[in-house]
């Protein structure tokens, strides 16, 4: 690859037409940290920034085409694996990304646009927590993901956190980022079998925001991407998030959307973030 290419990385998710979440998240965020993202669809939403009405999934075969062209054609240097529609479509995925296993993956799943198919939610699941999950260098995922990864079928008795998290650290998942949202806060924990490694506190705003998962998920992809170890990339990418999010902007009647190229339009009085106060905690910021 010619020096002046930027990082490439390959992003599997769905089409959301607000640019609030999906694909179109995802390929913002790379471009704004510096890489190129190509895109392998595996589905396409109707909605705007207040709803979603349809989701319809592509063909399995189609997603895995779509990806085995780029993969043969360009230098992929991460996957980031976003929202899937079918098992099936996870399974084509898995299929394609064993073939590099050297390529970083990051794993940031969405149940939320499709919980009105239960079975087919369940197979969802199943399928990322059997084929996915194994192969993936860091999992982005609130404490209910996990806990629906660790144990997908909904009529068996839960996991508690700490065994889901036990449990997908034990199949191959290297990272875990485990995101809470408490009333007035966020805080990100990452785990490896190491244990906890860091925890990072964020003030919430009161404002709906679209995206966070996927842009947060993104980022840590682009930073990967550009040689990053995954702590440090953990660390850099949610203060990336911080900023996109204190900069959102509502263009509809919905949600707020991450201001993804915030730097573009910051001014330069404005104050450097709490992720650079000297007085932080090793492996803890608050924010």
């Amino acid at each position: 690859m010619p020096s002046d290419t930027p990082p490439i990385v390959l992003t599997f998710g769905l089409s959301d037409p607000t640019g609030g979440s999906g694909l179109q998240a995802d390929l913002m965020t790379l471009a704004s940290m510096g890489c190129h993202g190509v895109s392998a669809l595996t589905g396409y939403t109707i909605r705007d920034s207040a709803s979603c009405d349809e989701v319809t999934g592509l063909d399995p075969e189609a997603v895995a085409t779509q990806a085995r062209m780029l993969l043969e054609d360009m230098p992929i240097a991460a996957f980031k694996v976003g929202a899937c529609t079918r098992a099936e479509v996870v399974s084509a995925i898995a299929e394609v990304v064993a073939d590099y296993d050297d390529v970083p993956l990051i794993l940031a799943p969405d149940f939320t646009l499709d919980d009105e198919h239960v079975l087919a939610a369940d197979e969802l699941r199943e399928a990322i927590a059997d084929l996915l999950a194994p192969q993936t260098t860091l999992l982005v995922a609130d404490q209910a993901t996990l806990l629906a990864l660790a144990q997908p079928d909904a009529d068996a008795e839960a996991p508690t956190l700490d065994a889901a998290i036990a449990h997908l650290l034990s199949q191959g998942c290297e990272y875990i980022l485990c995101t809470e949202t408490g009333t007035h806060r966020l805080v990100n924990t990452l785990y490896s079998d190491d244990g906890q490694l860091r925890q990072d506190t964020w003030d919430r705003g009161s404002n709906r925001i679209m995206g966070m998962t996927d842009t947060l998920g993104s980022a840590i992809a682009a930073l990967l991407a550009n040689g990053q170890e995954p702590a440090e990339a953990v660390r850099e990418a949610q203060e990336y998030l911080y900023q996109a999010t204190r900069s959102a902007f509502r263009p509809g009647m919905g949600a707020y959307i991450p201001d993804r190229f915030f730097w573009a339009r910051t001014n330069d009085e404005e104050t450097p973030p709490a992720a650079g106060k000297e007085d932080a905690a090793p492996g803890e910021a608050r924010h």
